[in-house]
């Protein structure tokens, strides 16, 4: 299989795409956005989309010009009907193309939290818990866009799952961070800890459950595996 990830800065590791890809077969091309138009021909070529995460946020189009060519990119695949899989900013940016809004946060999430799965049974989340924890790094979030099904929550953010018929996921959380991400991350976007909330684990905490990525990786591979495989229609589950 063909796959794209669209990564948006320079320190995220994609090293858990780069190995599954490898060890499944596929081949995986990753893609900037902010360096330069993206070619649409490339979806005529490509099986799975992954839009990674991104500090900026998915309405700042003023800011970043870049978002208006990514965002026609993704939509042009979901029209195609090419399997797609967005992370944090990338789930962001499929509410908004699929007609729902995307803003800030009251609060921002930030650390190792508790994600609670509903009753919705969907096959690319069969070897995810119905509860587990993650690694969460947001201060926005999004309204689900019509036809979508929310299939998990959080105590600080409602939609931290959400399926679009039978090729579109969505994950708030991040289950790709690696250590060495996350160690980069505590750095540059330090200032994000110094909010005095609930929903902000301190430096410390982060760190200190960071050999929690080994299971986030393999839930994650779960999930890629079992999304390829999926054929079915938006009321089957």
């Amino acid at each position: 299989m063909n796959i794209i990830l669209l990564k948006h800065f320079n320190f995220d590791d994609p090293m858990v795409f780069d190995d599954w890809a490898r060890a499944e077969g596929h081949k995986l091309t990753i893609l900037n956005p902010a360096q330069g138009r993206l070619d649409h021909e490339l979806l005529s070529r490509t099986d799975l989309l992954i839009v990674g995460g991104s500090p900026a946020s998915v309405y700042e189009e003023r800011l970043h010009p870049w978002l208006a060519s990514e965002k026609s990119f993704v939509g042009e695949a979901i029209k195609q009907r090419i399997k797609v899989l967005g992370i944090c900013f990338g789930a962001q940016m499929i509410a908004e193309i699929l007609g729902g809004r995307a803003y800030a946060h009251s609060v921002k999430e930030i650390g190792w939290h508790e994600i609670r799965r509903n009753d919705y049974v969907h096959p690319a989340l069969m070897d995810l818990p119905q509860v587990f924890h993650s690694l969460q790094w947001h201060g926005d979030t999004f309204s689900l866009p019509p036809g979508a099904v929310n299939l998990a929550s959080s105590k600080y953010c409602e939609n931290q799952i959400f399926a679009w018929g039978d090729h579109v996921l969505a994950l708030q959380f991040h289950l790709e961070t690696s250590a060495q991400c996350i160690d980069i991350m505590l750095d540059v976007w330090k200032n994000d800890l110094l909010r005095e909330e609930e929903s902000v684990q301190k430096a410390e905490v982060i760190r200190g459950k960071q050999f929690q990525t080994a299971e986030s990786f393999r839930w994650l591979r779960g999930i890629l595996n079992h999304f390829i495989d999926v054929e079915i229609s938006a009321r089957s589950f």
